[in-house]
This record gives C-alpha cells, structure tokens and sequence, in this order.
C-alpha cells in the first residue's frame, strides 16, 4: 500500500492539472475516511485511481511510434478511455489508410489475460491453421487469422499479454510477416515497464 501511495505521488507531480485532481480525489478520500464515510473514501480513490489510468494512457500514446513500418501515426484519432474497475483503459492509435490500415491498442487490465495466457500455454490448441505463438521482443504473444469474405485477403491480429495488460494490433490486408514486423516496431519493454 505504502508503495502505490508513493506512486500516486510522483505520478500527480509529473503531469500539471493531473497533479490538482488527483491531489483533490486523495485528500477528499482522507477526509471522508477520517469521518468514517467508508464509501465516500471509497469512491473518492476510485477517481483518483480512474484519474491515475487515463494518465498513464496518455503516457502510452507518447511511447507509440510514430510511424509503424510504412504507415504513418493518425495521431488525430488518437484516444484514452476506460474506466478503472472491471476494465482499465484503453488506448488506441491508427496508422495508415483505411481500409489496410493498423491499429494498435494497448488494454489495461483486460478481462482477457487468463483465457489468452490459458491457451497460449496448451501448444496443441494455440498452434493450429488459424493461430500461432510467437514471440515479440521476449513477450509470448497469439497470431491470429481471421478469414476474410470470399476473394478478400485473410485479416491477421496480434494479442501480446503484458502481466493483467494486453497490446492488440490489428492489420488488415498484411501478412503474418508484415504484422510481426509492425509488433517489432513498438516499445514493448517500455510499455511494459509504464503498465506494471
């Protein structure tokens, strides 16, 4: 507990009006817990844990590169959104044109992780025709292909679990080669890192 308070701290130094709210959600939960107002501190820390997430969201966005093989960062469309709780946040980023453009999205305590590591860890279910394990600087990670209509090109994703995290890259009209080199261009390690 000591440890994340310290976080707390120096994550509300370092970013300017995010240091005011969170400040206000931490001494609003103080007050209401020094009153006895359990759920009042309660919800209080939850906003400043929801403040928390979106702030490292949008520390995410500036690790994401901008340029992912030959596809440039739509950085208009950019977005953090999520709520603390059962889902964290969710980040998202395009690269490219549709309709062969990327996406990348990065899940903060994605419901997920147990079903996707829990098949990741059987070869016999996760190496098949339609998927495969494959590895992204160190991180196990799901290629997956998803059929396309008929006389389209097959669409392929990428599921890299990061503890109770999970980057998502979608690319549409690549190949797995292709995917796997966009996977390649992303700081996994210091996503990781920021997300831990």
């Amino acid at each position: 507990m000591k440890k994340l308070f310290i976080a707390f701290i120096l994550i509300a130094f370092y970013s300017g009006s995010f240091a005011q709210d969170f400040a206000k959600r931490v001494s609003e939960a103080r007050t209401a817990y020094s009153a006895g107002k359990l759920d009042d501190a309660r919800f209080a820390m939850q906003q400043a844990l929801q403040e928390l997430d979106m702030a490292i969201g949008k520390e995410i966005l500036k690790l994401l590169p901008e340029k992912l093989v030959d596809q440039s960062a739509n950085t208009a469309a950019d977005n953090v959104s999520g709520a603390s709780g059962f889902v964290g946040v969710i980040v998202h980023r395009d690269y490219g044109a549709a309709p062969d453009g990327s996406k990348i999205e990065v899940i903060t305590n994605s419901p997920l992780i147990g079903t996707l590591n829990a098949l990741m860890a059987v070869p016999m279910l996760a190496n098949n025709a339609d998927q495969k394990v494959i590895r992204i600087h160190g991180y196990k990670a799901l290629l997956t292909k998803n059929a396309g209509a008929e006389g389209e090109k097959p669409n392929y994703q990428i599921q890299m679990p990061l503890q109770s995290s999970m980057i998502m890259i979608d690319a549409p009209g690549k190949t797995p080669e292709q995917i796997t080199k966009i996977a390649e261009g992303l700081p996994v390690e210091q996503i990781a890192k920021l997300i831990q």
